[in-house]
């Protein structure tokens, strides 16, 4: 059960991907949250067009699920442009870049998610292409070897990394604007709840829609899933309609609690507590006691339990809070 309530939080289904593609925000007005970021971009994106420009290359960095995506197409929709959306993991060569930038129009957006796992020699290709709008390319190999220059049209790349420490200094710096997307109030999570609700044509009050953004982590990808589920327990279980009980009848069905806290995140901080009487323990050592992977743990579940203040990491390991406990004995009360 554990791991498919982690899983359910972490990936997506492809039916999943519909679901989220289909509740994009669409306009600036449709879109909550990251209120200064969206304000910035607005400001930038009318001035890039009254002058004829491409809006500077954009990096947006945070955790998955706060809308980087989203950001980016409505970027591109403001800018009366196309957008090429592709990823760090599918660009292994730069022929592979070269086929996509030659493809682009003047001021087209080019996203590429996860920017952070570009290869380096397709990074360092894009060098060029982003301070010179051209495409240097090496034509042959050894002494007979040639350098050929291709000039790419003015355009907007816009990357989007979970690992903003990751990328290369040189990399950085070729970016004009660099946002950073923060998690969400749990009143920006339900407007956002209760305006998918609407597309969803789902009957939805507003306390329940409060109660599913307070366990969607900050995150509204979660959030939408989490609707998602509850959905389908109402049509099952009851009339389709969703009420605040409905709402929690279904989300403890999925052990996820008031907070947003899944199975494998209580089982761990029990774990912390139960075995190492609340740490420090070190991340080899949780693994092996949780039978969890270790990048699982510090990847997937280890980081809203930081940013919620349950775990703090110390030079001697990791420390369960006295929030942590205090929650752990409400959950079993």
């Amino acid at each position: 059960m554990r791991a498919n309530v982690n899983q359910m939080i972490s990936e997506e289904t492809p039916d999943e991907e519909v679901l989220l593609t289909s509740l994009r925000a669409g306009e600036w007005d449709e879109f909550c949250g990251q209120d200064e970021i969206k304000e910035a971009l607005q400001i930038g994106t009318h001035a890039a067009l009254e002058r004829g420009e491409a809006l500077d290359h954009t990096l947006f960095y945070g955790p998955p699920g706060l809308g980087k995506t989203t950001l980016s197409h409505l970027i591109a929709k403001e800018m009366n442009a196309n957008i090429k959306v592709t990823s760090g993991t599918v660009l292994t060569k730069s022929g592979d870049l070269a086929a996509i930038l030659t493809s682009l129009e003047p001021r087209d957006v080019l996203f590429i998610d996860e920017i952070h796992r570009l290869p380096k020699v397709v990074e360092e290709t894009l060098y060029s292409a982003m301070e010179d709008y051209a495409l240097d390319l090496v034509i042959g190999k050894g002494p007979a070897a040639k350098t050929v220059r291709i000039d790419l049209p003015p355009f907007t790349l816009v990357g989007a990394t979970t690992k903003f420490g990751a990328l290369t200094g040189p990399f950085r710096d070729r970016f004009g604007l660099t946002y950073r997307l923060t998690y969400y109030p749990a009143e920006k999570l339900q407007a956002i709840v209760r305006r998918a609700g609407q597309k969803l044509q789902i009957a939805l009050d507003a306390q329940s829609a409060l109660r599913i953004a307070r366990r969607g982590r900050g995150t509204p990808r979660i959030a939408l899933k989490l609707l998602k589920r509850v959905r389908d327990f109402a049509q099952v279980k009851h009339d389709g309609a969703i009420t605040p009980e409905i709402t929690d009848q279904a989300l403890d069905l999925l052990r996820v609690d008031k907070l947003g806290l899944t199975e494998a995140d209580r089982f761990l901080l029990q774990t912390m507590v139960s075995k190492f009487d609340g740490g420090p323990v070190g991340l080899t050592t949780l693994a092996a006691a949780t039978s969890e992977d270790e990048s699982t743990i510090e990847e997937v579940i280890e980081p809203y339990l930081i940013q919620i203040g349950f775990i703090q990491k110390t030079p001697k390991g990791r420390v369960a809070t006295a929030g942590a406990i205090a929650h752990l004995r409400q959950s079993r009360e």
